[in-house]
């Protein structure tokens, strides 16, 4: 996303107002279904546009505190999303932050890498990437995955669930990898994760100080607001989901596509121009942080309100799991892609949502 050197469009902060007036409309009547839908409409808006705000925020501080500033943003938006769906569903939605996490690295790394490889192979025929960084970051998110999503299952509790200490550690741990992750994209190995020819984009010179102080507000506006719709909205997600006869775990797909959407994008684009390498920066750095900062943070609130959570896998999405994995490593291990690697991730995405409504 483009990110301007000065004014602001209108949509980024009309979404916000809007969307407060919606969320003042359904607190203050029972919604009927045109306002649900006009709501609905208005989250996702808000959600484009905490985003864009993040962004003119992140390149007024510059790095490596603008990585932190946009993916704390999301991680803000899907924490907000998760938890406001466990308190209203109670112990029943002990597992939606494990749905919702496991769907976010599905839809990363199968779906919309698959998607980017697909177009920028149509288009350009092969296209290239830094090694090492794609590399680098594989490594974290199997790390990631395994201890959040696998290991749970075979601890000495019973049931797919950590102890306290062992989710406090757990959180502990994922912080760890993903600011380890962090300091050597943005500081330390900065060159693993440039274009090919070791330059950086051009880009604009970062927006004044009054641009990125209302980008600020206005971003701290659609953060509460996308917080408020969520719970507004949530009642009427699980009635379509009860209505539609599919399983429960299809609401995590629904928020974490719903959260990824702006940055999916935004990777998609850049594919289309062959820019690849930025492409797969915002791809796999959306997977480590959704793992690496959704867990912790979902982990302490499930501590502090006492409510359960459930993080292990079950076997058939264990075994997606791997795949997955071992797809990314063999496909991205050259550095060069073609068509074939995005058509076989899109292959493993689709068996993923096959499953996941008719499991």
């Amino acid at each position: 996303m483009q990110v301007p050197a000065g004014g602001m469009p209108v949509w980024a902060w009309a979404s916000p107002l809007v969307a407060w007036l919606l969320l003042a409309a359904a607190i203050l009547t029972e919604p009927p279904a045109p306002l649900l839908a006009a709501a609905a409409a208005g989250l996702v808006a808000t959600v484009f546009a905490a985003v864009f705000h993040a962004e003119v925020v992140a390149h007024r501080v510059g790095e490596p505190f603008g990585t932190l500033v946009l993916a704390l943003s999301v991680t803000v938006i899907e924490v907000a999303l998760i938890v406001s769906v466990m308190v209203a569903g109670g112990p029943e939605k002990a597992a939606l932050a494990r749905d919702t996490v496991f769907s976010a690295v599905m839809i990363i790394c199968n779906g919309l890498v698959g998607l980017c490889l697909l177009a920028g192979g149509v288009r350009h025929h092969e296209q290239g990437f830094a090694l090492q960084g794609a590399l680098a970051a594989l490594a974290v998110l199997a790390a990631l995955v395994t201890l959040t999503l696998v290991l749970p299952n075979f601890v000495s509790t019973p049931g797919p669930a950590f102890t306290v200490p062992q989710l406090l550690f757990a959180g502990a741990a994922s912080l760890t990898l993903y600011g380890a992750f962090v300091f050597v994209q943005t500081v330390r190995h900065r060159d693993y994760f440039l274009p090919e020819g070791g330059t950086e984009e051009e880009h604009a010179g970062p927006p004044p100080a009054r641009v990125a102080l209302a980008s600020f507000g206005l971003l701290l506006a659609c953060l509460v607001a996308v917080v408020g719709l969520a719970k507004a909205l949530t009642p009427t997600l699980e009635r379509a989901i009860d209505a539609a006869d599919v399983p429960k775990s299809v609401s995590g797909i629904v928020i974490a596509a719903l959260v990824l959407m702006p940055e999916g994008l935004a990777a998609l684009r850049a594919a289309r121009a062959n820019r690849l390498q930025t492409s797969m920066n915002l791809a796999l750095g959306s997977a480590l942080a959704t793992i690496g900062l959704t867990i912790p943070a979902v982990a302490l609130v499930s501590v502090l309100i006492g409510r359960p959570l459930v993080l292990g896998l079950p076997p058939k999405d264990q075994v997606l799991l791997a795949l997955t994995l071992l797809v990314a490593v063999i496909t991205l291990g050259t550095g060069r892609t073609t068509v074939l690697q995005g058509i076989v991730h899109l292959v493993v995405f689709a068996s993923f949502l096959f499953f996941a409504l008719i499991p």
